[in-house]
């Protein structure tokens, strides 16, 4: 079964480097010409994951329409662009397996990546990828273990058998809500982890801060009919605890940044500032109480600083854990 893998950020290029290592013919696919002829001279992404070679059996082109005669699609663009992604190919989408490698909420419509491909795309298989991975390990070999969502259990079984390698272990779940929440919402707690540390709050207020955080997910995924277990496993607790201790993480560095008060490179993605914008509507909307990502919000629009953010938290009502 032919893959493909869109967007050559990375984390793209770390999966198709995995999964073309097997000898199993892998496309990936970069937007911008000039970038993919560079990496298929080089047979390396030196701009966004140096010092790691392209197996013979990566193909790397700027061409769509090679990405689009695969059978099975990852789709690793940011959350915020996924949208009119979609929108823009969705014709030459239809009947794909539609794998989402992005973890965010959109902004415009609060949809998670996996039913934007539902709504937008209906008669493809939706799908997406999550848990507690660097690109930068993947892409070596080291060993990593994901999540695979997919409400629809045997094609789930399939995606899993195919996307699946030696040191890239996938678990399977049908519990796409609570996968899309996990990976999504860890990015926002991941901001306000970066930020304790950032502003020299100290190791407990960090631990303080990921166990309510975690809280906040739950509260969440409750409203979602999200599973309780989902949050338990990897695309929940493990994704929360690797990107909120590791300044290996965009997320955690722009916390680190907005903690600090220093600057921090514009061009980088960083989910989780969007989510905590979208999540704060929603808990709006349906009245549920996230002081966190609240908080986080305030930092990211520069309406509150880390030490504000601190006191709001601190100042709540006492109350039972």
């Amino acid at each position: 079964m032919s893959i493909a893998v869109i967007g050559a950020g990375a984390f793209g290029t770390a999966l198709a480097i995995a999964l073309s290592t097997n000898g199993d013919r892998v496309t990936l696919w970069a937007r911008d010409p000039k970038a993919v002829l560079h990496m298929q001279a080089e047979r390396e992404n030196t701009r966004r994951l140096a010092g790691v070679a392209f197996p013979e059996s990566l193909i790397v082109t700027a061409n769509l329409d090679d990405a689009f005669a695969c059978d099975v699609i990852l789709l690793a663009i940011p959350a915020q662009t996924l949208r009119g992604f979609l929108a823009q190919h969705s014709a030459a989408l239809r009947g794909k397996a539609l794998v989402s490698c992005c973890k965010g909420i959109d902004i415009e419509t609060g949809d998670g990546p996996a039913d934007l491909i539902a709504r937008i795309v209906p008669d493809s298989t939706p799908a997406m990828l999550t848990g507690p991975s660097f690109a930068a390990d993947i892409a070596r070999g080291l060993p990593t273990a994901l999540t695979l969502a997919c409400a629809h259990e045997a094609a789930g079984e399939m995606l899993q058998a195919v996307l699946s390698t030696p040191t890239l272990r996938l678990y399977r779940t049908t519990d796409v809500a609570g996968a899309q929440l996990g990976g999504a919402l860890k990015n926002v707690m991941a901001i306000a982890c970066g930020a304790c540390m950032g502003a020299g709050f100290g190791e407990s207020a960090r631990a303080a801060l990921m166990t309510r955080g975690f809280a906040e997910m739950q509260r969440l995924a409750a409203a979602f009919d999200a599973q309780p277990e989902t949050f338990a496993g990897l695309s929940g607790f493990g994704d929360l605890a690797l990107t909120c201790t590791s300044d290996q993480s965009r997320n955690y560095r722009y916390g680190f940044a907005l903690g600090a008060g220093t600057e921090f490179d514009t061009s980088t993605t960083v989910e989780g500032a969007a989510t905590a914008k979208a999540v704060s509507r929603l808990a709006k909307k349906l009245k549920i109480d996230l002081p966190i990502c609240a908080v986080v919000n305030g930092l990211v629009n520069k309406d509150i600083t880390a030490t504000q953010a601190m006191q709001r938290l601190l100042s709540r009502p006492l109350k039972e854990e």
